[in-house]
C-alpha cells in the first residue's frame, strides 16, 4: 500500500511540475534556435540575443518594467511591513475591520475591476498617465501580497525577545528595528521579491494606468504577440527568467548563511 502511494505521490509531483515547467523550458530552448519558426529547429544560435540588442524598443519595455519593478516592489514592502504590524500589535482597534477588508481587498478583487478603479482615480485627480501612475497602482496592489507574508512571520515571531530588550532600557523603535526587524528578515525579503515579480507579470493593471513613454514589457510582448511570436520575445523572456531566477537563488544563500550564522 505505502508503494502504491509513494509511486502514486511521485508521478503526480511529477506530472504537476513538468506542467508548470515544460513551457518554460521549450521557451527556454526555442531562444537558442537559429529558426525564425518555432516548429522548425534550425540548430544551436545566439542569433536571437544578437538581434535583440539592436530591438531598442523590447529593451526600453524591458527597462521600464524593472524600474517599475524595483520602484514598486520596495514601496509595497515598507508599506506592507507597516500594516502586518499594524494588524499583529495594534490588537483591537476602532476601524480594525475597515482596515483590514482594504488591505486585503486587492487580493480577491478581479485585475480588470481594480485597473478601472485606479484609472478613473487618476483621471478625476487629473494626474497623467504614465511611469509613475503604474508604479503606484503596482504599489496598491502588490502591497497586500507583502503584507500577508510579513504577517505570517510576525504572528509565530517571539515577542518576549523584543521586550527583554526593551526591559534592558533599550526604546520600543530601536528594540524592534535591532531585534525584530533582522529576525523577520527573510519574511521581508520573500515579500519584496514576491512583490517584484507580480509587478513585473501584470498586464491587465498596466494597460490602464500606463500612458505615453510607459510601455511595460507584458504589454509590448501582447503588442507584438497578436501579430505573430517573435524569436526576440523567446530571448527577452529568457532573459528576465535568468534575471528572476539568479534573484531567487541569491536571496535563499543568503537567508541559508545567515541562518546557520545565527543571526536569525
Amino acid at each position: 500500500m505505502r508503494r502504491g502511494l509513494s509511486a502514486f505521490n511521485i508521478t503526480a509531483v511529477t506530472l504537476g511540475l513538468a506542467f508548470l515547467y515544460l513551457p518554460v523550458v521549450i521557451l527556454v530552448i526555442n531562444s537558442f534556435n537559429a529558426s525564425r519558426l518555432v516548429t522548425v529547429w534550425g540548430g544551436w544560435s545566439l542569433r536571437w540575443y544578437a538581434e535583440l540588442l539592436n530591438d531598442s524598443a523590447m529593451l526600453e519595455a524591458a527597462w521600464t518594467s524593472i524600474r517599475i519593478g524595483l520602484l514598486s516592489a520596495t514601496a509595497a514592502t515598507v508599506l506592507g511591513t507597516l500594516a502586518a504590524v499594524v494588524l499583529v500589535r495594534a490588537g483591537r482597534f476602532r476601524g480594525r475591520t475597515l482596515f483590514t477588508g482594504m488591505v486585503y481587498a486587492p487580493l480577491v478583487m478581479p485585475e480588470v475591476i481594480t485597473g478601472l478603479s485606479l484609472l478613473l482615480l487618476f483621471v478625476a485627480a487629473g494626474i497623467d498617465r504614465g511611469f509613475w501612475t503604474v508604479t503606484l497602482a503596482h504599489t496598491t496592489v502588490t502591497m497586500c501580497f507583502v503584507t500577508v507574508v510579513v504577517q505570517a512571520r510576525l504572528i509565530s515571531f517571539d515577542i518576549g525577545l523584543e521586550e527583554a530588550a526593551m526591559d534592558l532600557g533599550c526604546p520600543p523603535l530601536k528594540a524592534f528595528l535591532t531585534i525584530t526587524l533582522p529576525l523577520i528578515f527573510p519574511a521581508i525579503a520573500a515579500g519584496w521579491m514576491l512583490a517584484f515579480t507580480l509587478s513585473l507579470d501584470d498586464l491587465v493593471i498596466a494597460s490602464f494606468t500606463t500612458g505615453p513613454g510607459a510601455t511595460t514589457l507584458p504589454i509590448r510582448i501582447y503588442s507584438e504577440v497578436r501579430l505573430g511570436v517573435k524569436p526576440q520575445i523567446n530571448a527577452i523572456c529568457t532573459i528576465m527568467i535568468a534575471v528572476v531566477a539568479v534573484g531567487v537563488i541569491v536571496a535563499a544563500v543568503a537567508t541559508k548563511r545567515r541562518g546557520s550564522t545565527g543571526s536569525f
